[in-house]
């Protein structure tokens, strides 16, 4: 069953995915080589919890922190521990918050320190594969349209989309129905109508598609060990234009301080 929302419930919605992008924004100045990436997660903790929320993440099906961070090859899933940020890293930051009754659900994608021309060419496209996906996602379009979007932008400059993986409806759950691939053909899959609300979340591997769970049960790496990247934004269907509920802005006021 797809749930709709009413617009009073779209606006909870919003505060809680701007609390997931402002908590995303609170590590920009963390995210250097030497930082282990259980300190982001706790600074995490604490700043969704000094506003009010709740991390969305922590103990969901027994995940053990609050966000998810997946570096270099690992695409999603991490967890978080004692690994050290090095200079030329790709960290992947997912973040969940539940507050008001409803999930906030949004990634991030950074460099940590200097990266290779190849990683900023990763980054850069992911990102723009996500709004493309976005641009497709309006009332009387289908889920196929979003799939077909991400995936020709990323496989046209040659990178892989992963197929195991998928975007999810957002709401009093955090993941709901409809599944959201970052793959399909136009005109195919669910109708999207107005008070839907869905994750779009393009994960783009630099080699291959193919990807393996590690043994912590968590943790899904590229098959080929190359880079991955990961971004995600929640959003409302509209006619003509899709609302962004997560606000990646927050954060690249911050990145533009460094």
């Amino acid at each position: 069953m797809i749930f709709f929302k009413t617009e009073e419930e779209i606006e909870l919605l919003k505060l809680s995915n701007r609390l997931v992008s402002g908590a995303e924004a609170e590590l920009v100045s963390m995210i250097l080589p030497g930082t282990k990436t259980i300190d982001l997660d706790k600074r995490a903790e604490e700043f969704i919890r000094d506003n009010g929320g709740v991390p969305g993440f922590l103990n969901y099906n027994g995940f053990p922190n609050t966000l998810c961070i997946s570096v270099n090859d690992a695409v999603v899933h991490g967890i978080p521990d004692n690994y050290e940020l090095q200079e030329g890293d790709l960290i992947s930051v997912d973040c969940g918050v539940y507050m008001n009754g409803f999930h906030g659900d949004s990634a991030y994608s950074f460099g940590v320190g200097e990266i290779s021309d190849e990683k900023k060419r990763l980054l850069t496209i992911t990102k723009e594969s996500l709004y493309k996906g976005i641009e497709a996602a309006v009332s009387g379009n289908r889920i196929g349209d979003i799939g077909f979007a991400v995936q020709r932008h990323a496989e046209s400059a040659g990178f892989s989309v992963v197929r195991e993986l998928v975007g999810h409806g957002v709401g009093r759950n955090l993941h709901e129905r409809p599944e959201v691939p970052n793959y399909g053909r136009r005109g195919r899959g669910v109708k999207l109508q107005e008070g839907m609300t869905i994750a779009i979340e393009p994960m783009v591997n630099a080699g291959v598609k193919e990807v393996m769970q590690e043994n912590d049960g968590w943790t899904i790496k590229t098959q080929d060990g190359m880079p991955s990247a990961h971004f995600e934004h929640s959003i409302a269907i509209r006619k003509g234009k899709a609302e962004l509920l997560s606000d990646f802005s927050i954060i690249e006021e911050k990145l533009k301080t460094l």
